[in-house]
């Protein structure tokens, strides 16, 4: 699987062209569905008040944000758009993310980020659990995904979580595992079953030899099929 990068954002509201703007944005690089370690996570100053009710969401109030850099500074946008590069982006309930990015990157006077190039995995969830709740949270307690480092809503941390949760969207952990299996050259080893040590192959017979002699005379005087015959 190529190159992606799962992404979330935080905001002071809920409708850009209202004035509302990122206060927080994070991404995540994976491939074959399993970050990579490199990441890129920015707070910014969204030069406006921070309504109570968005405070209470992510915790980030507008004296902790006043002075960090502004989303068209080049250590945010540009530093953005060059970690995304051209891979798809992941995103959850991925039509707001996209409006306000896209929103940030027309301040700035830079190119949005198409629709084409997002991965909406609400809508994963949906086709997969119709009817169901499928909130980021719920999800994860569906696929027992710990929510233990969730205090709040942040981005860094809701871009692992989704992270996981698309693993689990697209496969599963086995996923991972047969990723794992590859990259050992098919070494693997089990945490908890070093005490029982190799298994033999052959496995020793459990039955005894007239157990095994009075199996053999009931196939060749019953079975008809030479195909059995071939395994006594």
């Amino acid at each position: 699987m190529p190159r992606e990068i799962v992404l979330d954002t935080e905001t002071t509201g809920f409708e850009p062209h209202l004035g509302h703007r990122l206060v927080e944005i994070a991404a995540l690089e994976i491939e074959d569905f399993l970050p990579t370690g490199r990441s890129f996570h920015a707070y910014i100053d969204p030069e406006r008040d921070m309504p109570a009710d968005a405070e209470r969401v992510h915790g980030l109030s507008a004296a902790f944000l006043k002075g960090k850099p502004r989303f068209a500074d080049p250590e945010v946008a540009h530093a953005f758009l060059e970690f995304v590069g051209e891979a798809p982006l992941v995103a959850h309930n991925a039509a707001f993310d996209r409006a306000f990015v896209n929103w940030e990157l027309g301040l700035a006077g830079l190119p949005d980020l198409p629709e084409p190039r997002w991965v909406d995995t609400l809508a994963l969830a949906r086709r997969r659990f119709p009817g169901m709740q499928n909130s980021l949270e719920a999800l994860c307690k569906r696929f027992k995904i710990s929510l233990s480092e969730r205090e709040k809503h942040g981005a860094l941390i809701d871009a692992r979580l989704l992270a996981a949760v698309y693993l689990e969207l697209s496969g599963g952990r086995e996923r991972g595992l047969e990723l794992t299996v590859a990259q050992v050259s098919g070494v693997v080893a089990i945490e908890g079953r070093s005490d029982y040590g190799a298994r033999p192959r052959p496995l020793t017979p459990r039955s005894s030899e007239a157990e095994r002699a009075a199996h053999a005379e009931f196939v060749l005087g019953t079975v008809k099929s030479e195909l059995w015959k071939t395994w006594l």
